[in-house]
């Protein structure tokens, strides 16, 4: 029987657990063309689940489209990744997609092949910068004037959106802001996993996004949702897991969906059918996690400066919520005063291994964070 939880990359259909009132929201929100900036921590789920929302909506009212900018770095390879997402989803033959790309992509200058599977592919290449620029605007009225020539809705995902941040320029998000102003049959989706970095591009006065969509965070699943989904699971296979148990995994990993999978797929291995899981197995199943990603969680833990690892470690070891600025926590992590806690903070965030969470802080990495706990128990 293959393993039911994944992790890692898209999950969706049976290995999907719940968020069934996010899934209700961003729904709702399409079908009223709503503007949304979706945005949590990283791995949290929300590529799966605006996948998800996108697979049910129905073909014939609605034209899908999901835009990964993660590999975009300027204003041609936005022009190139959106057009050829936009012209994929409306067509799923060779023939189909020639004539999409006839009707709207002719002066994006396409190119067409047929890869190894038979699937037609888009090809758009904008190099020169000026004409990136003319295109930028052209590609952003697509979504509204298929809207207007099909009779259908439009739903358009910017997955990764703060990568935008790092074209030089702030030419597409004035562009995207006109877009989403003027276009009353498309929705938005923009999706960002550096929470500091896309609440800056919604937030800050001084960006043409601000305030240009109504804000979703996405928090961890909760512990009692989890329960049912994981004990389905392992009874499907014939094996037996304790609601106790599935509550200890979930403070491990704090509800998180990549860290509550990742280590849910790695017991399940362990507990043969028939079997019952043990606090044994559990105890083997996190320490083999944690030896594969021993050598990486060392790297990282020798390039950070002193003060960022006593940040860490109090982080690590303190329960409930924590006030890493206070003179109890800098004294007890030897921090030794506010500054330096909020010097080691603003590094942390720049290198990714924290983030802000509710006044205070959390770590990224789950698993990170029982490595610390355990290396400096």
């Amino acid at each position: 029987m293959r393993n039911p939880f994944q992790y890692g990359n898209v999950v969706r259909g049976e290995a999907f657990c719940n968020r069934r009132s996010e899934l209700k929201d961003l729904s709702r929100a399409v079908e009223n063309a709503e503007t949304l900036f979706v945005y949590s921590e990283r791995r949290l789920g929300k590529t799966s689940l605006v996948r998800t929302v996108l697979d049910r909506l129905p073909k014939r009212k609605f034209v899908r489209v999901y835009v990964d900018l993660w590999p975009t770095d300027n204003e041609g390879s936005f022009v190139a990744q959106t057009g050829k997402a936009i012209a994929e989803a409306m067509a799923s033959t060779p023939t189909k997609l020639l004539e999409v790309v006839k009707t709207f992509f002719s002066s994006l200058a396409p190119s067409m092949a047929i890869d190894d599977s038979g699937k037609p592919t888009l090809t758009i290449r904008v190099n020169e910068p000026v004409r990136a620029r003319q295109q930028v605007e052209h590609v952003l009225e697509i979504p509204a004037t298929i809207a207007k020539r099909t009779d259908q809705r439009v739903v358009i995902v910017f997955d990764e959106c703060q990568r935008i941040l790092e074209y030089g320029d702030d030419l597409v998000e004035r562009r995207l802001r006109s877009a989403i102003q003027h276009h009353a049959d498309v929705s938005y989706l923009f999706l960002g996993s550096r929470k500091h970095l896309v609440q800056a591009m919604f937030l800050d006065k001084g960006r043409p996004l601000y305030r240009a969509a109504g804000h979703y965070p996405l928090e961890p699943i909760e512990a009692k949702h989890w329960i049912g989904f994981i004990r389905a699971r392992f009874e499907d296979a014939k094996k037996k897991i304790a609601d106790e148990q599935i509550a200890s995994i979930c403070r491990m990993t704090e509800g998180h969906p990549f860290y509550t999978q990742h280590l849910c797929h790695a017991l399940w291995e362990r507990c043969e059918p028939r079997a019952t899981v043990t606090e044994e197995m559990l105890d083997a199943a996190l320490d083999m996690l944690l030896t594969r990603e021993g050598y990486a969680y060392t790297t990282l833990w020798e390039s950070l400066a002193l003060n960022q690892r006593r940040f860490l470690v109090g982080l690590a070891k303190s329960e409930g919520p924590v006030q890493p600025f206070s003179a109890e926590f800098t004294h007890e992590f030897g921090l030794r005063s506010a500054s330096n806690a909020q010097r080691a903070a603003e590094a942390l965030i720049e290198k990714d291994v924290i983030d802000r969470d509710a006044g205070s802080f959390t770590i990224v990495d789950r698993f990170f964070k029982l490595w610390i706990q355990r290396a400096m128990a």
